[in-house]
Formats: structure tokens, sequence, C-alpha cells
């Protein structure tokens, strides 16, 4: 109970000064958010648990180099973290292809579209990294709002009791947001919004 009173602020402080189980409580409290987020993503439970302690280890070793700053939440960020390192694995799984020829396998199997492969997600991926590039062109108290909702996905309750304004407040924030993101995107790459 009194975990769940410190705030993630304090945590992060408190694993700087050597309190390893504040770690601990960090990743315990927002674990299955960050997993769910690279398993849909991804697609693949497996990879996913991989990509899930990679941003960990990084997590922990950007925190060691002393280059963690305390610019946003801890959520936002480590959800950037995972984004872009599902980002990386895909280019890494474009480089290097694997099959896994078991007993069971079929060709075929591989043939099927259903899902997007790996290179339309990773199309997908850039373009989302040219709307993030956008993303940092808005007026700060508008991209902090569509950061927590889009990446760390919080309510616009969450929201506006993290920001200390009304919910209103944050629904109209949201809104200047989406429109004058895209406007900057129409600006940018017109292409997109087709």
């Amino acid at each position: 109970m009194l975990c769940e009173k410190i705030s993630d602020k304090e945590l992060v402080s408190r694993y700087l000064r050597d309190d390893e189980s504040a770690l601990e409580i960090l990743i315990s409290r927002h674990q299955e958010r960050i997993y769910t987020y690279i398993v849909s993503l991804v697609k693949d439970r497996q990879l996913a648990e991989d990509i899930f302690q990679d941003v960990f280890i990084k997590v922990v070793n950007t925190f060691k180099r002393g280059k963690y700053h305390e610019e946003g939440k801890f959520l936002p960020w480590v959800m950037r973290i995972s984004h872009n390192l599902v980002i990386d694995t895909f280019r890494k799984l474009k480089r290097n292809p694997h099959v896994d020829g078991g007993d069971s396998y079929n060709i075929f199997d591989s043939i099927k579209q259903e899902e997007p492969n790996a290179e339309e997600k990773l199309v997908f991926e850039q373009m989302t990294g040219v709307v993030t590039e956008c993303i940092q062109e808005l007026p700060e108290e508008q991209r902090k709002v569509l950061e927590m909702r889009h990446y760390a996905d919080l309510s616009f309750k969450e929201i506006a009791e993290e920001t200390g304004v009304s919910i209103n407040t944050a629904l109209g924030r949201m809104r200047y947001a989406l429109i004058n993101l895209r406007k900057i995107i129409s600006e940018r790459q017109p292409d997109i919004l087709r």
C-alpha cells in the first residue's frame, strides 16, 4: 500500500541513491502497460519479453551513466524507449530474417500475408517517427497531453491529475494539439495526410 503512494519521481531518486528496491517497484508498477504495448506492436510474446528486458537494461544503463533527466514523467520516457527498441528490432529482423524449420514447418505458412509483415511495420514506424518529430514542435502543454494520452495511454482524468488542470482543459489541449499537429505535418510532409 505504501509503495503506491510513492511517486515515480521519488522512486527514481531513491534508485539513484542506490536503493535497488525502488527500481523493482517502478518495474512492477508499469510492467503490464509497457509489456502490453510491446506485444501489441510485435505480436509475438517471446520477442516482446526480450524487448521488455532490453527496455529495462537501457533504463538502468541510462541511470548509471547519469544521463536521466526528469524532463517529463518516467512512464512516457520508458514508453519512448520501448517504441524505439521495437523499431530497432524490426530493422534487425529485416536485415537478418529468421526462418524456423521445425517438424511441423510449412513454407506456405510463411507466405501468408494476413498481418503486415516486418517491412510494412517498419514503414509505418518510420511514418510514426515523422509524426513524433512534428509532435516536438507543439507548444509544451499540448505536447505533454498528447504524449500522456497516446504514449502512456493515460485517461483524461489521469492527465488532468498529473498536470494539475481540469479534465476540460486537458481535453481542450488535446484538441488543439491535434489541430496544430495536422497543420505542422501538412506543412512538412503533405503526402502523409493523403
